[in-house]
């Protein structure tokens, strides 16, 4: 019987939430093993003096195998 754990984290990017996702992603490979699932729990961005979009952010639940 296998045990999952989930943990929360916010990857940014400033050019997409696609590219803000995968920052986040390459990340948490970087630590974690046994990788299942993910959920995108918000979306949101901030907007610079330009009134453009400067940075794109990702709220995500990864979801992973606890080992042992």
């Amino acid at each position: 019987m296998a045990v999952a754990r989930i943990t929360e984290i916010i990857g940014s990017s400033e050019t997409s939430w696609d590219d803000a996702t995968k920052n986040a992603m390459d990340r948490a490979k970087q630590t974690l093993r046994g990788l299942t699932g993910l959920e995108v729990t918000k979306m949101n961005a901030s907007i610079g003096e330009d009134g453009q979009i400067a940075e794109y952010r990702i709220h995500l639940r990864i979801t992973f195998i606890l080992e042992g």
